[in-house]
């Protein structure tokens, strides 16, 4: 039977994981001119490199390649995975985490070959959303998550999951059980899948309750660590945690809003999304994803400092449409402008040819644009018969 350390463990004693990055530039993955090639890929390597340490790792080494297709066992290739078995020995490497998605086999062909602890994209994302789940809600997906992942690995044993110290990705299921097999996950997926079935009806419940006051409902999306949560705790005066940081905030949450006496919204706040968001953690959020699918306006909240935000709404769009929220009218939020030369972005409200609210730019942190925010989602509030009271919708 699987025993815990009955001894304290002093946590301001454990050192941070030293952690190896691993970026592989394959052709299919990325197109266009050499040098926008070379940005995207340095791109979402820096991006990899704060879900690292989003997750609590040291990075303490980067490494790259090149390659035109991934290869079977190593993903990297031979030689190249040879030169990585050297770089860990040599800096003392605790996990090599794959800016990639990998088969079970080359997980396990790499951690044999390395000698070290291997994470690829998916188990890395999984590991930061065990880390931050605070609701018991958010603790239930993420370990139906983990289980979903973990399956498709049992060949390759238990032994970092039985392990007592800690690691990046070894919160979750593998604490509390020692000897695991596809049976026992099943049935654990399953009882799982039951608990957030009567997750999905009491918040069914919770949802009819707020239409039956036929207040519009405003959810706020967009890219991880674009502003989402500040921006909801600066309109409702919450106290929703937000920091400079991948995924700060994974459950929903949701607030009454007034923005005049004639307009009254529900304003939720929902989980980031982020380039390559696993499946599996889509298909577990589903509950709480739904409020976004449900909404009647979303507000699209973009880091306009990004170099890249172009390419991330893309990629919330996408997660969008796999969800079924594409087609929910959008408001776009272009947020961080004080960031941007003077003049690149002025605060104030977008419109469109025929004069409809599209956009507005803003700043929270500076307090910029946030009246002209507030004018574009009363527009929206409003139309096609939006509900017109004086009655108190302050934060609860």
């Amino acid at each position: 039977m699987f025993k815990r350390n009955i001894f304290p463990v002093d946590k301001s004693l454990e050192q941070p994981e030293r952690v190896m990055l691993v970026g592989v530039m394959l052709s299919a993955d990325y197109s266009g001119a050499n040098e926008v090639r070379e940005r995207t890929f340095q791109t979402t390597l820096d991006e990899a490199a704060e879900l690292v340490a989003a997750a609590g790792g040291e990075l303490v080494l980067r490494e790259t390649a090149k390659r035109d297709k991934a290869h079977t066992a190593y993903f990297v290739g031979t030689g190249k995975a040879e030169e990585l078995a050297a770089a860990v020995k040599l800096h003392d490497i605790g996990l090599a985490v794959f800016n990639h998605e990998l088969t079970p086999t080359q997980e396990r062909n790499l951690e044999k070959i390395l000698q070290c602890r291997v994470l690829d994209r998916v188990g890395l994302i999984l590991a930061i959303f065990a880390k931050r789940a605070q609701s018991q809600e958010g603790k239930l997906q993420v370990e139906l998550a983990q289980l979903n992942h973990l399956s498709g690995r049992l060949v390759r044993g238990y032994g970092h999951l039985q392990s007592q110290k800690g690691g990046i990705g070894l919160k979750g299921p593998g604490e509390t059980q020692l000897e695991t097999d596809r049976r026992l996950i099943g049935q654990k997926i399953t009882a799982l899948k039951k608990q957030l079935a009567q997750v999905k009806k009491q918040r069914a419940t919770r949802r009819k309750s707020r239409m039956e006051g036929r207040l519009k409902t405003f959810a706020i999306v967009g890219y991880t660590n674009a502003g989402k949560s500040s921006l909801f705790n600066r309109l409702t005066k919450a106290d929703v945690l937000a920091k400079d940081q991948l995924f700060a905030t994974l459950d929903t949450t949701a607030r009454r809003l007034f923005l005049s006496h004639e307009a009254g919204v529900i304003l939720t706040d929902t989980v980031g999304f982020v380039r390559d968001l696993p499946h599996k953690l889509v298909s577990a959020f589903s509950a709480t994803l739904e409020e976004t699918a449900l909404a009647d306006v979303l507000l699209h909240v973009v880091d306009a400092s990004n170099p890249d935000f172009e390419r991330q709404m893309d990629d919330v769009n996408v997660v969008l449409e796999e969800i079924g929220a594409h087609e929910v009218p959008q408001l776009v939020v272009y947020n961080k402008i004080d960031l941007l030369p003077q003049g690149v972005r002025d605060a104030g409200v977008l419109r469109d040819n025929s004069g409809r609210a599209v956009g507005v730019n803003i700043s929270v942190t500076k307090s910029l644009g946030l009246d002209a925010l507030r004018e574009a989602m009363i527009e929206r509030a409003l139309e096609n018969g939006g509900k017109r009271s004086s009655e108190n919708f302050e934060s609860e």
